[in-house]
């Protein structure tokens, strides 16, 4: 197990590598640059040289690449162009955010995805199958700032039952620890805070979660289908034993494989993906930043921020691969 890990880990240097390679690569071949973000079109070309100059860009693109890299090994992801603080700081800052609103989504999906998926494979070709596999259709197809839009508009603006933007009430006055609202309203024991902090958290959450939810339903569907053919529980009803039994012996847990394989890929694209819902509902998290770091060319900030998203998608992959041995007792990790 041990000798696993530490490969794993080892692998994440040659893939950081080449992931940085080509952001590094793709983004200054974007039309534009920084000094067009911040001078915008009145810019002389004297005044867009300097810039250039003073941020190093009019230097061969692998002299850049590779003052980039020694920052690297130092851990030191640079400056943001646009907000003038380190890259490390605002990421610090805003991904506690991001992680919140993860979770909150993984938590829907995982809550109503499983659940939904094994009662409609149990009862196949019934009322409950058709709903599910129609409602994850639906949630597929409906763009998630659509989605988005909707919720904001009729909970929030129509009804006025969830919040329509931030994180926080910021009338509160919470105390800050570790920027994870709903954590360090728990650990300070101001429950009005938590309490507040994970009400701002279901609209955007529900948003989130409802492509992951319909994925959930339909892999779970189809796994415990395959599963409940199988002759090992056909023999274990046979045998007598409850279906209580049955269900979380035989057939969830045989099944949950290819479930907890397409979580760990959905949290690595929901980490990744919230631009778009972050931005619908005002979240100060990494999503929105992300989107204002590509409109004003902010280099430092998208290969900060996207290699560690890399590195997170990487280690919950990881952590993904450790559970199977959890789950199903026949899968060794080498």
């Amino acid at each position: 197990m041990f000798r696993f890990i530490v490969r794993r880990l080892l692998q994440l240097i040659p893939t950081l590598f080449g992931l940085s390679l080509l952001l590094f690569i793709w983004l200054r071949r974007l039309p534009g640059g920084p000094e067009t973000a911040i001078l915008g079109e009145r810019g002389t070309p004297e005044m867009r040289a300097a810039i250039r100059r003073n941020m190093g860009l009019d230097e061969p693109i692998l002299v850049q690449y590779g003052r980039f890299v020694r920052r690297l090994i130092r851990l030191d992801l640079g400056t943001s162009t646009s907000t003038k603080r380190a890259v490390t700081t605002e990421f610090l800052e805003r991904f506690p955010g991001t992680v919140e609103l993860t979770v909150m989504a993984l938590a829907i999906a995982i809550g109503l995805g499983i659940p939904l998926g094994y009662l409609a494979a149990r009862r196949r070709g019934r009322l409950l199958d058709h709903a599910s596999v129609g409602g994850s259709l639906i949630g597929i197809c409906i763009p998630v700032f659509f989605l988005a839009y909707v919720l904001k508009a009729i909970f929030s603006e129509n009804l006025g039952w969830f919040p329509s933007s931030g994180r926080q009430d910021p009338t509160i006055g919470a105390t800050r620890i570790t920027n994870f609202f709903v954590l360090d309203g728990l650990m300070t024991r101001e429950w009005d805070a938590a309490a507040d902090a994970l009400w701002h958290l279901v609209l955007p959450g529900i948003a989130l979660a409802s492509i992951p939810l319909a994925i959930i339903v339909r892999i779970t569907r189809a796994s415990v289908l395959e599963v409940l053919n199988e002759d090992f529980v056909r023999t274990a009803e046979a045998k007598g034993l409850t279906e209580r039994t049955v269900r979380r012996r035989h057939v969830l847990r045989n099944a949950m494989l290819p479930v907890v394989t397409s979580i760990g890929l959905l949290t690595g694209g929901l980490l990744s993906g919230a631009v778009l819902t972050e931005t619908v509902f005002a979240f100060s998290g990494i999503g929105a930043f992300i989107y204002d770091a590509i409109g004003q060319r902010d280099y430092p900030v998208l290969m900060g921020f996207i290699l560690i998203i890399a590195v997170v998608y990487v280690l919950v992959n990881l952590i993904v691969d450790l559970s199977y041995s959890l789950i199903d007792p026949r899968v060794r990790v080498r």
